[in-house]
């Protein structure tokens, strides 16, 4: 299966209508060990604001918390980086889903402590978006 790649981020595009895709990359998430904190409805939210008309998207705030722990323990500050966000969205007719890059957070607080955790946690958003149908 194909995945793209941007600067800090693991792209996939799906066949997934927008709600299935949600929950789809919310159960595999969970098989990976990570749980949503957060859910933030960008479309509602600019509609309700500024009464702006936007594609559907989401920012899912995806959490490991024995991953979150190892991090935070070795950088305390690195809270500001955290959850790991996932982002749903439509474009072009499509459904995409995109992963924060965990290796970024590593690169962005040039801490080696973090390198395996975000090595690892890398690894299991792959196997997310690999686990999401084309």
């Amino acid at each position: 299966m194909t995945l793209e790649t941007i600067n800090y981020g693991i792209l996939r595009t799906t066949s997934l209508g927008f709600d299935e895709a949600v929950e789809a990359v919310t159960a595999a998430l969970a098989e990976e060990g990570f749980g949503i904190l957060t859910e933030i409805d960008v479309q509602a939210t600019l509609k309700k604001k500024l009464d702006i008309d936007r594609p559907k998207y989401i920012i899912l705030g995806a959490c490991n918390p024995n991953l979150a722990n190892v991090v935070l323990n070795a950088e305390p500050w690195v809270g500001l980086l955290l959850p790991c966000n996932v982002v749903v969205q439509e474009i072009d007719g499509s459904t995409q889903i995109g992963f924060l890059d965990p290796e970024m957070i590593q690169s962005v607080t040039q801490n080696s402590t973090i390198s395996d955790t975000a090595c690892d946690a890398k690894d299991r958003l792959t196997r997310v978006a690999n686990s999401i149908p084309e």
